[in-house]
């Protein structure tokens, strides 16, 4: 239980982060890392409720900001990236990236707590 309540809230607060305040991009750090203080779980645990709260959140918002665009900036880019022109690979890449951050962000306020 403590497992989906920590991704939930590590979702909500990065989206809340990122949309009601002038904080850089990366200010979802601090939601992973203040969720990962307060729901004490195993270091593994933190990780990967950290790594699925942004990365749920970041696929959604790309792919709700890029169906109305009709994909075409997306396609764009993966045509740049070695990605094959492929949109949905863009989107989950992008997922990847912050839910990497984000888990390590979990992952250190874990071993914090720890000790």
């Amino acid at each position: 239980m403590k497992f989906v309540v920590s991704i939930i809230l590590t979702g909500l607060l990065a989206y809340v982060l990122g949309l009601f305040t002038t904080m850089p991009w990366w200010s979802f750090l601090v939601s992973s890392f203040v969720v990962a203080t307060a729901i004490h779980q195993k270091p593994g645990l933190a990780f990967m409720s950290g790594f699925l709260g942004v990365f749920i959140l970041w696929i959604s918002l790309a792919y709700l900001k890029d169906v109305v665009n009709g994909h075409i900036l997306s396609v764009k880019v993966a045509q740049i990236l070695p990605l094959g022109g492929s949109y949905i690979t863009l989107i989950l890449v992008t997922g990847v990236v912050g839910g990497l951050v984000s888990g390590f962000a979990a992952l250190t306020a874990s071993f914090l707590r720890k000790g």
